[in-house]
């Protein structure tokens, strides 16, 4: 199932094609019964519309997640921020 998954998200060049394969494997799922994967296939079911957008330009957020993480544990490292714009300075200083 997590094989067919990866393939889906690797070999499918348009939404209609990506939709289809999508609800092929949901099905799968479902009549497989595997309960590790119920949670992926139900958040797959409520927000296929914004996953289907990754087939437009093949692109992801996880630079912007990525550069979030970096920021909560920079702020997590200083046990919070009590002045914002030093805080806004230092940031900038490095990661800029």
């Amino acid at each position: 199932m997590c094989q067919n998954l990866s393939w889906i998200f690797n070999n499918t060049k348009d939404k209609t094609s990506a939709l289809i394969r999508l609800a092929k494997w949901d099905e799968k799922v479902r009549q497989a019964e595997f309960k590790s994967f119920n949670t992926i296939a139900r958040t797959m079911s409520i927000h296929y519309k914004n996953i289907l957008n990754y087939f437009d330009n093949r692109s992801t957020n996880a630079s912007a997640e990525s550069f979030n993480a970096k920021i909560k544990a920079f702020r997590a490292q200083f046990r919070g921020v009590r002045n914002v714009d030093f805080f806004l300075f230092r940031l900038t200083t490095i990661f800029a």
